[in-house]
Protein backbone atom coordinates (compact mmCIF):
# COMPACT_ATOMS: atom_id res chain seq x y z
CA UNK A 1 0.00 0.00 0.00
CA UNK A 2 1.01 3.47 -0.62
CA UNK A 3 2.62 3.90 2.85
CA UNK A 4 2.55 7.63 3.62
CA UNK A 5 -0.57 7.66 2.87
CA UNK A 6 -1.71 5.61 5.82
CA UNK A 7 1.16 6.20 8.66
CA UNK A 8 0.33 9.73 9.00
CA UNK A 9 -0.37 10.94 12.47
CA UNK A 10 -4.03 10.76 13.74
CA UNK A 11 -3.50 13.54 15.17
CA UNK A 12 -2.29 15.22 11.82
CA UNK A 13 -5.14 13.87 10.06
CA UNK A 14 -7.64 15.11 12.64
CA UNK A 15 -5.95 18.79 12.16
CA UNK A 16 -6.38 18.79 8.31
CA UNK A 17 -10.31 18.01 9.02
CA UNK A 18 -12.44 21.46 8.11
CA UNK A 19 -15.62 20.18 10.18
CA UNK A 20 -16.98 23.05 9.83
CA UNK A 21 -17.37 23.70 5.92
CA UNK A 22 -19.09 20.71 3.78
CA UNK A 23 -16.89 18.63 1.54
CA UNK A 24 -18.40 16.86 -1.42
CA UNK A 25 -16.71 13.98 -0.87
CA UNK A 26 -19.02 14.09 3.00
CA UNK A 27 -22.18 15.30 1.41
CA UNK A 28 -22.10 12.32 -1.33
CA UNK A 29 -22.33 10.36 2.02
CA UNK A 30 -25.32 11.74 3.44
CA UNK A 31 -27.01 11.17 0.59
CA UNK A 32 -25.61 7.53 0.54
CA UNK A 33 -26.77 6.90 4.09
CA UNK A 34 -23.43 6.91 5.35
CA UNK A 35 -22.20 8.01 8.63
CA UNK A 36 -18.81 9.73 8.40
CA UNK A 37 -20.18 13.26 7.71
CA UNK A 38 -20.49 16.51 9.76
CA UNK A 39 -23.67 19.42 10.59
CA UNK A 40 -21.81 20.97 7.87
CA UNK A 41 -22.08 18.36 5.69
CA UNK A 42 -25.46 17.42 6.09
CA UNK A 43 -27.18 20.56 6.11
CA UNK A 44 -25.19 20.95 2.58
CA UNK A 45 -27.29 17.70 1.68
CA UNK A 46 -30.44 18.97 3.29
CA UNK A 47 -30.47 22.38 1.33
CA UNK A 48 -29.52 20.64 -2.06
CA UNK A 49 -32.50 18.18 -1.36
CA UNK A 50 -35.15 21.09 -0.26
CA UNK A 51 -34.24 22.66 -3.66
CA UNK A 52 -34.42 19.30 -5.32
CA UNK A 53 -36.79 16.41 -3.50
CA UNK A 54 -36.19 14.02 -6.26
CA UNK A 55 -32.25 15.25 -6.07
CA UNK A 56 -30.91 11.90 -4.53
CA UNK A 57 -31.76 10.20 -7.39
CA UNK A 58 -28.68 11.70 -9.29
CA UNK A 59 -26.31 10.89 -6.45
CA UNK A 60 -28.27 7.29 -6.22
CA UNK A 61 -28.17 6.44 -10.29
CA UNK A 62 -24.84 8.00 -10.31
CA UNK A 63 -23.73 5.11 -8.07
CA UNK A 64 -25.28 2.71 -9.65
CA UNK A 65 -23.55 3.63 -13.14
CA UNK A 66 -20.21 3.18 -11.16
CA UNK A 67 -21.54 -0.29 -10.16
CA UNK A 68 -22.95 -1.36 -13.88
CA UNK A 69 -19.58 -0.12 -15.80
CA UNK A 70 -17.06 -1.47 -13.62
CA UNK A 71 -19.36 -5.01 -13.96
CA UNK A 72 -19.28 -4.16 -17.71
CA UNK A 73 -15.44 -3.83 -18.10
CA UNK A 74 -14.77 -6.61 -16.07
CA UNK A 75 -17.13 -8.88 -17.57
CA UNK A 76 -17.14 -8.20 -21.52
CA UNK A 77 -13.59 -6.30 -21.76
CA UNK A 78 -11.71 -8.04 -19.19
CA UNK A 79 -10.24 -4.89 -17.73
CA UNK A 80 -8.29 -5.99 -14.38
CA UNK A 81 -7.17 -2.70 -12.88
CA UNK A 82 -8.91 0.71 -11.73
CA UNK A 83 -7.75 3.54 -10.75
CA UNK A 84 -10.40 5.51 -9.15
CA UNK A 85 -9.75 8.77 -8.59
CA UNK A 86 -12.42 11.18 -6.12
CA UNK A 87 -13.44 8.06 -5.15
CA UNK A 88 -15.05 9.48 -1.53
CA UNK A 89 -15.59 7.76 1.93
CA UNK A 90 -16.36 3.70 2.04
CA UNK A 91 -19.41 2.79 1.32
CA UNK A 92 -21.31 -0.21 -0.23
CA UNK A 93 -20.12 -1.59 -3.64
CA UNK A 94 -16.99 -0.11 -3.68
CA UNK A 95 -14.76 -0.49 -6.94
CA UNK A 96 -13.09 -3.40 -5.80
CA UNK A 97 -15.77 -5.10 -4.35
CA UNK A 98 -17.71 -5.10 -7.80
CA UNK A 99 -14.37 -5.77 -9.71
CA UNK A 100 -13.05 -8.76 -7.78
CA UNK A 101 -16.34 -10.39 -7.31
CA UNK A 102 -15.90 -11.42 -10.95
CA UNK A 103 -12.27 -11.13 -11.34
CA UNK A 104 -10.26 -11.46 -7.93
CA UNK A 105 -7.11 -10.81 -9.55
CA UNK A 106 -8.09 -6.91 -10.23
CA UNK A 107 -6.17 -4.03 -8.59
CA UNK A 108 -7.42 -0.77 -7.99
CA UNK A 109 -5.97 2.27 -6.54
CA UNK A 110 -8.46 5.15 -4.83
CA UNK A 111 -7.59 8.75 -4.73
CA UNK A 112 -9.41 11.62 -2.69
CA UNK A 113 -7.82 14.23 -0.76
CA UNK A 114 -10.47 14.34 2.35
CA UNK A 115 -8.57 13.49 5.42
CA UNK A 116 -11.59 12.23 6.61
CA UNK A 117 -11.96 9.39 3.36
CA UNK A 118 -8.12 9.06 4.57
CA UNK A 119 -8.71 7.94 7.90
CA UNK A 120 -11.14 5.43 6.72
CA UNK A 121 -8.83 4.44 4.21
CA UNK A 122 -8.25 0.92 5.78
CA UNK A 123 -11.93 0.25 5.11
CA UNK A 124 -10.93 0.46 1.46
CA UNK A 125 -8.07 -1.51 1.89
CA UNK A 126 -9.51 -4.96 1.84
CA UNK A 127 -8.69 -7.19 -1.50
CA UNK A 128 -9.12 -10.42 -1.52
CA UNK A 129 -5.59 -12.45 -1.22
CA UNK A 130 -5.64 -12.61 -5.20
CA UNK A 131 -6.11 -8.71 -6.06
CA UNK A 132 -4.80 -5.74 -4.37
CA UNK A 133 -6.65 -2.54 -3.45
CA UNK A 134 -4.11 0.60 -2.63
CA UNK A 135 -5.11 4.41 -1.34
CA UNK A 136 -3.25 7.52 -2.60
CA UNK A 137 -3.87 10.39 -0.58
CA UNK A 138 -3.75 13.23 -3.29
CA UNK A 139 -5.88 15.68 -5.38
CA UNK A 140 -7.01 15.45 -9.06
CA UNK A 141 -5.02 18.65 -9.62
CA UNK A 142 -2.09 16.86 -8.67
CA UNK A 143 -1.94 14.02 -11.77
CA UNK A 144 2.22 13.93 -11.53
CA UNK A 145 1.79 12.67 -7.74
CA UNK A 146 -1.34 10.52 -8.75
CA UNK A 147 0.65 8.75 -11.26
CA UNK A 148 3.76 8.01 -9.86
CA UNK A 149 2.11 6.45 -6.54
CA UNK A 150 -0.81 4.34 -9.01
CA UNK A 151 2.58 2.91 -10.84
CA UNK A 152 3.50 1.30 -6.92
CA UNK A 153 0.40 -1.27 -7.72
CA UNK A 154 -0.50 -0.55 -11.38
CA UNK A 155 1.35 -2.16 -14.41
CA UNK A 156 0.87 0.92 -16.84
CA UNK A 157 1.59 -1.75 -19.40
CA UNK A 158 -1.63 -3.26 -19.45
CA UNK A 159 -5.16 -1.53 -19.36
CA UNK A 160 -6.22 0.47 -16.63
CA UNK A 161 -9.85 2.29 -16.33
CA UNK A 162 -9.86 5.67 -14.94
CA UNK A 163 -12.92 6.48 -13.12
CA UNK A 164 -13.88 10.26 -13.06
CA UNK A 165 -17.33 10.01 -11.49
CA UNK A 166 -19.29 12.93 -10.15
CA UNK A 167 -15.54 14.87 -10.05
CA UNK A 168 -15.20 16.94 -12.96
CA UNK A 169 -18.06 19.23 -12.22
CA UNK A 170 -16.26 20.48 -9.33
CA UNK A 171 -13.23 22.27 -11.41
CA UNK A 172 -12.75 24.44 -13.92
CA UNK A 173 -12.60 24.35 -17.64
CA UNK A 174 -9.44 25.58 -17.73
CA UNK A 175 -8.47 22.64 -15.62
CA UNK A 176 -10.49 20.34 -15.77
CA UNK A 177 -9.54 19.45 -19.57
CA UNK A 178 -5.48 19.23 -19.38
CA UNK A 179 -5.87 17.51 -16.01
CA UNK A 180 -8.00 14.45 -18.28
CA UNK A 181 -5.29 14.95 -21.15
CA UNK A 182 -2.11 14.27 -18.59
CA UNK A 183 -4.22 11.22 -17.08
CA UNK A 184 -5.52 9.61 -19.91
CA UNK A 185 -1.66 9.97 -21.90
CA UNK A 186 -0.18 8.16 -19.05
CA UNK A 187 -2.79 5.24 -19.85
CA UNK A 188 -1.74 2.43 -22.42
CA UNK A 189 -3.95 1.72 -25.57
CA UNK A 190 -7.13 -0.20 -24.26
CA UNK A 191 -7.60 1.79 -21.73
CA UNK A 192 -10.65 3.41 -20.26
CA UNK A 193 -12.23 6.24 -19.15
CA UNK A 194 -15.30 5.86 -17.10
CA UNK A 195 -16.71 9.41 -16.77
CA UNK A 196 -20.07 10.83 -14.76
CA UNK A 197 -21.01 14.53 -14.93
CA UNK A 198 -23.91 17.17 -13.65
CA UNK A 199 -25.28 19.14 -16.25
CA UNK A 200 -28.57 21.33 -17.17
CA UNK A 201 -29.10 19.85 -20.12
CA UNK A 202 -31.71 17.86 -18.96
CA UNK A 203 -33.59 19.48 -16.07
CA UNK A 204 -32.19 23.04 -16.00
CA UNK A 205 -34.52 24.22 -12.99
CA UNK A 206 -33.88 21.91 -10.68
CA UNK A 207 -30.14 21.32 -11.02
CA UNK A 208 -29.43 25.27 -11.03
CA UNK A 209 -31.31 25.34 -7.65
CA UNK A 210 -28.86 22.93 -6.14
CA UNK A 211 -26.45 24.53 -7.83
CA UNK A 212 -26.39 27.65 -5.49
CA UNK A 213 -26.95 25.57 -2.76
CA UNK A 214 -23.42 24.27 -3.07
CA UNK A 215 -21.88 27.60 -4.47
CA UNK A 216 -22.75 29.35 -1.67
CA UNK A 217 -20.57 27.52 0.13
CA UNK A 218 -17.63 27.93 -1.81
CA UNK A 219 -17.76 25.22 -4.05
CA UNK A 220 -16.78 25.05 -7.52
CA UNK A 221 -19.69 23.68 -9.41
CA UNK A 222 -19.86 23.15 -12.95
CA UNK A 223 -22.88 22.14 -15.41
CA UNK A 224 -21.47 20.83 -18.43
CA UNK A 225 -23.30 20.29 -21.88
CA UNK A 226 -23.26 16.80 -23.35
CA UNK A 227 -20.82 18.80 -26.01
CA UNK A 228 -19.01 19.72 -22.99
CA UNK A 229 -18.53 16.44 -21.31
CA UNK A 230 -18.03 14.52 -25.01
CA UNK A 231 -15.35 17.09 -25.44
CA UNK A 232 -13.10 14.95 -22.79
CA UNK A 233 -13.38 11.92 -24.68
CA UNK A 234 -13.06 13.77 -28.14
CA UNK A 235 -10.24 15.29 -27.06
CA UNK A 236 -8.11 11.96 -26.22
CA UNK A 237 -9.43 10.15 -29.01
CA UNK A 238 -11.45 7.70 -27.38
CA UNK A 239 -14.40 5.48 -28.65
CA UNK A 240 -17.28 5.72 -27.38
CA UNK A 241 -19.14 2.51 -26.12
CA UNK A 242 -22.72 2.45 -26.87
CA UNK A 243 -24.74 3.55 -25.85
CA UNK A 244 -22.67 6.65 -26.14
CA UNK A 245 -22.97 9.73 -23.44
CA UNK A 246 -26.26 9.32 -22.27
CA UNK A 247 -28.39 10.63 -18.91
CA UNK A 248 -26.94 7.91 -16.07
CA UNK A 249 -30.00 6.09 -15.60
CA UNK A 250 -29.85 4.97 -19.09
CA UNK A 251 -26.78 3.97 -19.32
CA UNK A 252 -27.24 -0.20 -20.10
CA UNK A 253 -29.49 0.20 -17.56
CA UNK A 254 -30.65 -4.03 -17.47
CA UNK A 255 -29.17 -4.15 -14.34
CA UNK A 256 -31.92 -2.78 -12.04
CA UNK A 257 -30.50 -1.20 -9.13
CA UNK A 258 -30.58 -2.80 -5.88
CA UNK A 259 -34.03 -2.19 -3.52
CA UNK A 260 -32.71 -1.04 0.27
CA UNK A 261 -33.83 -3.46 2.98
CA UNK A 262 -36.47 -2.19 4.41
CA UNK A 263 -36.82 -1.03 8.38
CA UNK A 264 -40.36 -1.10 10.06
CA UNK A 265 -42.28 1.32 8.75
CA UNK A 266 -42.36 2.69 12.81
CA UNK A 267 -38.66 3.06 12.23
CA UNK A 268 -38.79 5.14 9.17
CA UNK A 269 -41.76 7.57 10.38
CA UNK A 270 -39.16 8.42 13.06
CA UNK A 271 -36.24 9.75 10.17
CA UNK A 272 -36.62 12.78 8.61
CA UNK A 273 -36.45 13.22 4.44
CA UNK A 274 -32.41 13.33 4.57
CA UNK A 275 -31.99 9.97 6.52
CA UNK A 276 -35.28 8.16 4.33
CA UNK A 277 -33.40 8.73 1.18
CA UNK A 278 -30.89 5.46 1.73
CA UNK A 279 -34.06 2.99 1.95
CA UNK A 280 -35.44 4.82 -0.90
CA UNK A 281 -36.25 1.99 -4.08
CA UNK A 282 -34.39 4.48 -7.28
CA UNK A 283 -36.03 2.25 -9.64
CA UNK A 284 -38.96 4.25 -9.99
CA UNK A 285 -36.82 7.10 -11.45
CA UNK A 286 -37.97 9.16 -14.58
CA UNK A 287 -36.24 11.31 -17.41
CA UNK A 288 -37.52 14.60 -15.03
CA UNK A 289 -35.57 13.25 -12.25
CA UNK A 290 -31.70 12.90 -13.48
CA UNK A 291 -29.54 16.03 -14.36
CA UNK A 292 -26.22 13.46 -15.18
CA UNK A 293 -24.79 12.17 -18.26
CA UNK A 294 -22.44 8.93 -18.07
CA UNK A 295 -20.01 6.70 -20.62
CA UNK A 296 -17.24 5.01 -21.22
CA UNK A 297 -14.44 5.77 -23.88
CA UNK A 298 -11.81 3.43 -25.02
CA UNK A 299 -7.87 4.77 -25.98
CA UNK A 300 -6.99 2.98 -29.17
Amino acid sequence: MSGDALSQDPAELQRRIDSGRAHPARVYDVFLGGKDHYPADRDAAAAALTANPRGYLDVRHNRDFLRRAVTTLVEQDGIRQFLDIGTGLPTAENVHQIAQRVAPESRVVYVDNDPVVLAHARALLTSGPEGRTDYIDADLRDPARILEQAAKTLDFDQPVALCLVAILHFVEDGEAYPLVRGLLGALPVGSRLVLSHLTEDLNPENIRAVQRTYTERGFTFVLRSRADVERFFAENQLEIAAPGIVPAHRWRPDRAAPVPEQPEASFLAGLDDIEKVRYRDINDVTDADINVYAGIGAKG
